[in-house]
């Protein structure tokens, strides 16, 4: 056995510069290939918070990210493109969104529109340079009320191309999960602002399978900030 594996190491060795180059850039290739792998995976993160506010007042302050003043977190702002600005109306159902970058953009579509409930997007176009890596497909604003509180829960759909799974699943879902507490901080902020009385809210990670799809009226618990 060991005669032969130094066979094939000195057969290695002759060969000529250009086929062990393509030798090289084969394995290179196959090394690429099991990293961004071409069969996107379809992922999903969902985020929740409880306001102590009425379901009207969160509606008319719900924003997406690219709406969201101050700074965001570093995560966001280290592995994302900076969001300047969005144009359109997110009110109406078919309306486009136009959602601007300092390099690149991305473009929703409104799906769903049903006031005090849900609001929910398609994204028809995706230019951010990290399409390689994940792909957004969608997502939504749900609004589960119960007399003047309620519960928001912000979902992301993507296509996930990065692999192992196992690896990149959990990065990929703290990375959305800044990203939804940064979102909801900001409405909370804007409803703060419209009635001091209301509360700061910290989101709470949700997995995909424990957001019910009959609501999540009259929680029992309120994420109330620690500041």
């Amino acid at each position: 056995m060991t005669g032969s594996r130094n066979a094939e190491m000195h057969a290695a060795e002759q060969l000529p510069i250009a086929p062990r180059l393509r030798n090289l850039e084969a394995g290179w290739s196959r090394s690429v290939g099991w990293l961004f792998a071409r069969e996107a995976v379809k992922e999903r993160v969902a985020t929740l918070v409880h306001f102590d506010a009425r379901p009207e007042v969160i509606w008319n302050r719900l924003m997406f990210y690219e709406e969201v003043p101050g700074r965001a977190p570093f995560l966001l702002r280290a592995l994302l493109p900076r969001p300047i600005r969005t144009e359109g109306d997110k009110t109406r159902v078919g309306t486009i969104v136009r959602c601007l970058y300092n390099r690149g953009d991305l473009v929703k579509r409104i799906t769903t529109v049903d006031p005090l409930h849900t609001l929910e997007f398609e994204v028809i176009e995706q230019r951010l340079g990290i399409e390689d890596c994940l792909l957004t497909l969608g997502g939504s604003y749900q609004l589960f009320s119960c007399a003047n509180t309620a519960d928001v829960v912000l979902i992301t759909n993507y296509q996930a191309y990065l692999r192992p799974r196992s690896l990149w699943r959990p990065l990929e879902a703290r990375l959305l999960s800044q990203l939804h507490k940064h979102i909801l901080r900001g409405v909370n902020a804007a409803v703060f602002r419209e009635n001091p009385a209301v509360r700061p809210v910290v989101a709470e990670s949700l997995k995909p399978q424990n957001v019910p799809s009959g609501g999540l009226a009259c929680t029992a618990t309120q994420f109330s900030s620690r500041r």
